[in-house]
């Protein structure tokens, strides 16, 4: 893809509104010229989470992560730099330029946009049709009689397609489509005789959007039983995967991030029925059972799932490996448990059904917790078989737990009611882990970027809070700051304020004006080092301090190891030089006051 002129991602990082973009995910308040909140990327009760609205730019003093608009949007999105720039660009109205375009890449991203105004263009052509034509009569009375209102429907771009063999067909082709393009987004389809003809008629249309709104696909229902199979969707497409995708999540993520969590359910109009009922932040699998790429796609919002789906028909083996994502990612996964037979659209249009939905969301159960009491609901407890049978079952389900209170709580449970060992039903479960560096070694990788992630501010060492501290200042006061920033060494600095004066050396005039963004450690502590410049007080004479105690530290440290290797001469080199030190320090501080 082309790169985002620079002029461009500028007039973007102008045009937004920090605050009103994370807004959607945390409430914050105003607090002298920052705004705070909770942080929305780890649970806290004191709010730590800080957002500079005129440098634009966000930190959390509790778990160190930080950056600007774009970053924020990255992360909460899941999406990468160049669609977060585009969304931002999209939601402020600034048209975006790009430099040094490949003939080919640029050949490829304009059709890809051309195909997607085809989709665009279908969806609007299926819900028009479904409110104007009398041919979708029965399909507005079907309905109505599920308790669909119209505002919803309209919300949704809920259409119908005609009976009529070609009619998206010839009004692609009128529109300048060919029949290769309107067959690559799956469309029309090509018949046994040769011909082509549209894939989808007489059926409730459902599009099926990405979380920019933009249609990928769409989902069918079938208004009579001689249609064959009662949904069809479109068929894997370069635009269209399934698994990837959520029914309804353009919609709800706004509700999502307000809520703290994502409701799924298994079928398009379940999602309707609940967001009429006000349960806003409910998306759609689309099948039967939540995927791992659906896990990971809400991963980026939410740390909280709740599955409201049918639990006779959901894939044992999928919901696993759901699992091992989610906690890999550090998300709950939660089931509410539905009534046999009844999904949430039906609930939502009996008497009393939100609020009986609602306490199923409150009561909701750990996924773990659930699976494994489906199995031993199911064991006959008297047959010796039949309870090794179920311990084979639960035991990936625990392993894929780790090592927690919430596993051995449950090791516990499981050995009460087969009647066996809590010993031997951990043996299976340590047994059952999965082999690491498989595809879903999803724990390890996370492990693995906490390990590296910014580390928290009530953890520094005093070292790393007076060097944040000078930082700060040589950001906040720029010209004595070059000063400094030349005179500070890595013995006067930890790895990361090493790291962070280097970014200060290279970027002088606006250190926040282009942050790294594969060094998320090093984004937050420049978005962090900004903030507090803005906050802090600064004076020549307080970073004149602040850079003697560094020194005083650098020292003590080079005559420690002095010591260490019996060089007494070097050492009472260095002691004479710190003895000076101390008298400068106490002058300092005499001057500053």
């Amino acid at each position: 893809m082309a790169l985002i002129s620079t002029e461009s991602l500028e007039r973007v990082k102008q045009a937004v509104d920090i605050v009103e973009v994370i807004s959607a995910h945390t409430d914050l308040r105003r607090q002298g010229t920052r705004w705070v909140g909770l942080c929305p990327f780890h649970e806290e009760r004191t709010p730590s989470f800080s957002v500079d609205g005129q440098e634009k730019l966000y930190h959390c003093f509790g778990c160190g992560v930080g950056g600007d608009t774009i970053k924020f949007v990255e992360e909460k999105e899941g999406l990468g730099f160049a669609e977060a720039v585009e969304l931002l660009a999209d939601r402020y109205g600034v048209e975006l330029e790009r430099e040094r375009e490949d003939p080919q890449a640029e050949a490829k991203r304009q059709q890809r946009r051309r195909l997607g105004e085809l989709l665009d263009r279908t969806a609007a052509f299926y819900a028009s049709y479904l409110w104007d034509s009398d041919e979708a009569a029965k399909a507005r009375e079907y309905m109505s009689r599920r308790g669909l209102g119209e505002e919803v429907l309209r919300a949704f771009a809920v259409g119908y397609a005609p009976s009529a063999w070609d009619k998206v067909l010839l009004r692609g082709q009128r529109a300048g489509f060919k029949v290769e393009e309107l067959r690559g987004v799956g469309l029309v389809q090509r018949g046994r005789g040769g011909g082509e003809y549209d894939r989808f008629r007489s059926r409730i249309m459902f599009p099926i959007r990405d979380r920019r709104g933009r249609t990928l696909g769409f989902g069918g229902r079938a208004m009579r039983s001689d249609q064959g199979a009662k949904y069809v969707n479109t068929a894997e497409t370069d635009f269209f995967h399934k698994s990837n995708l959520l029914y309804g999540i353009d919609l709800a993520k706004a509700a999502i991030a307000k809520a703290g969590r994502a409701v799924v359910v298994e079928g398009y109009t379940d999602v309707l029925a609940l967001h009429q009922a006000g349960i806003e932040e409910a998306v759609g699998v689309m099948g039967t059972a939540i995927t791992e790429e659906q896990v990971a796609s809400l991963s980026g919002m939410v740390d909280e799932v709740v599955l409201a789906l049918d639990a006779d028909s959901a894939g044992q083996g999928a919901m696993l490996r759901a699992q091992r994502v989610a906690a890999g990612r550090k998300m709950r996964l939660r089931v509410a448990a539905m009534p046999a037979g009844e999904d949430p659209a039906e609930m939502m249009a009996a008497e009393g059904g939100a609020e009986r939905f609602r306490a199923l969301l409150d009561g909701a159960m750990e996924l773990t917790a659930f699976q494994v009491g489906l199995v031993l609901d199911r064991t006959d407890t008297s047959s010796p078989a039949d309870r090794d049978r179920a311990l084979v079952e639960v035991a990936p389900i625990l392993a894929g737990l780790g090592e927690s209170a919430s596993r051995d709580d449950l090791v516990r449970r499981v050995a009460e009611r087969l009647d066996l060992e809590p010993a031997m039903v951990m043996g299976r479960v340590v047994a059952a882990q999965p082999l690491s560096g498989g595809p879903l070694e999803a724990t390890g990788s996370s492990e693995r970027s906490q390990a590296s992630a910014p580390r928290r501010t009530a953890e520094l060492t005093s070292r790393e809070r007076r060097e944040r501290a000078l930082l700060a200042m040589c950001i906040a006061l720029p010209e004595q700051g070059k000063d400094y920033l030349q005179r500070l060494t890595g013995e006067h600095l930890s790895a990361g304020g090493a790291r962070a004066a280097v970014w200060l050396r290279d970027h002088p005039s606006d250190p926040a004006s282009d942050l790294p963004r594969e060094d998320s450690e090093l984004a937050g502590l420049i978005t962090e080092l900004v903030i507090l410049a803005h906050d802090e007080p600064a004076s020549p004479e307080a970073m004149e301090l602040n850079f003697l105690l560094l020194d005083q530290r650098r020292i003590e440290a080079e005559i420690a190891a002095a010591g260490e290797r019996n060089d007494y001469e070097r050492r009472a080199d260095l002691s004479r030089e710190r003895a000076a030190l101390v008298q400068r320090i106490a002058h300092t501080e005499r001057v500053s006051g």
